[in-house]
């Protein structure tokens, strides 16, 4: 493997590994050419054209368009062939499996805080089973975070204000680094944590091991109650508001004519910012809640109304 040519390169533990480090050491190669015909032509020029060289200096007007043409279009072959690569690369890195299992990670200075779908939590720590496709449905509670794990050879940005998608997949077991890998304060250098990789069966005995408060969708729907939202989207509400039961996964007709695919950015949404996509038939009466309830409970809320997103309204 030419991998094990190159001092200090530890080999990546994802499907896609392989394809992502290629690609990075054809940046290389193509940069290497790009400096090197660069030096040359300096040294070149610095020699032919010093000072002591009887060399013609004339004809400092002529143009010399074929050189510029030519060289010109090679670049732009050449980059233009590295962009479709790593375009490919990118679509299959963020394709979305069928059988993937959700977790959701909350970033804030300076942690990363995971909750399991079954109600299990951990901070700067993620186990996941080997070869079986993940989700990570990531939000932040503060600022820019940046969730950077290298032996995956995955980084994806964690905004606020929105709900970011990343999927991963292990094929090893074992302990992999966990980064921050955008400045988010003075304790940035220490959000640090670990991707724990385990076998299947080790997986399942691990969950069962841990002592959850209770499954997210049973703790949503308890908030969803709290923050009286049964009121108004409850069968027995005097309010025309939208029916919940059925809605996860189904395209959403909107007062403007569009469609929306109720995901779990749209939840989220119109939970924060319900005037900014209104249902068709529907008057915008609901309140926002921005400011009245955290990330955590955010995920628990999207958890329950995709929990009954399979019943009939």
């Amino acid at each position: 493997m030419w991998r094990e040519w190159i001092p200090f390169w530890h080999p990546g533990v994802s499907p896609h590994g392989g394809d992502v480090d290629l690609l990075f050491v054809g940046l290389l190669f193509a940069s290497a050419l790009v400096l090197g015909l660069l030096f040359f032509l300096l040294a070149l020029f610095c020699v032919r054209y010093r000072a002591s060289n009887a060399i013609d200096r004339g004809h400092q007007t002529s143009k010399s368009w074929h050189w510029e043409v030519s060289w010109t279009a090679a670049s732009f072959v050449c980059f233009l062939a590295l962009f479709v690569w790593g375009a490919v690369i990118y679509f299959q890195i963020y394709r979305t499996p069928p059988d993937e299992l959700s977790v959701f990670v909350v970033a804030k200075q300076w942690m990363w805080k995971v909750q399991h779908t079954g109600g299990q939590s951990e901070i700067n720590a993620l186990h996941i089973p080997i070869s079986r496709p993940i989700r990570l449905v990531m939000a932040s509670q503060d600022v820019i975070h940046s969730f950077f794990i290298p032996a995956l050879r995955l980084k994806h940005d964690v905004v606020p204000g929105r709900y970011q998608d990343l999927e991963i997949t292990a094929e090893k077991p074992g302990h992999y680094h966990l980064f921050c890998a955008e400045y988010c304060g003075t304790e940035h250098s220490g959000m640090t944590g670990e991707i724990v990789a385990m076998e299947a069966a080790d997986f399942a005995a691990w969950l069962t091991q841990q002592a959850p408060s209770g499954p997210l969708a049973q703790e949503g729907g308890a908030l969803f109650r709290e923050l009286g939202c049964s009121g108004c989207h409850g069968g027995g509400s005097k309010v025309h508001a939208p029916p919940l039961e059925g809605l996860y996964g189904k395209p959403v007709p909107l007062a403007d004519g569009s469609f929306v695919t109720a995901d779990d950015k749209y939840i989220r949404d119109s939970i924060l910012l319900p005037r900014s996509q209104i249902a068709a038939g529907y008057e915008p009466l609901m309140p926002s809640f921005e400011g009245k309830v955290s990330e955590d409970q955010l995920l628990r809320l999207v958890a329950y109304i995709k929990s009954i997103g399979g019943q009939r309204p």
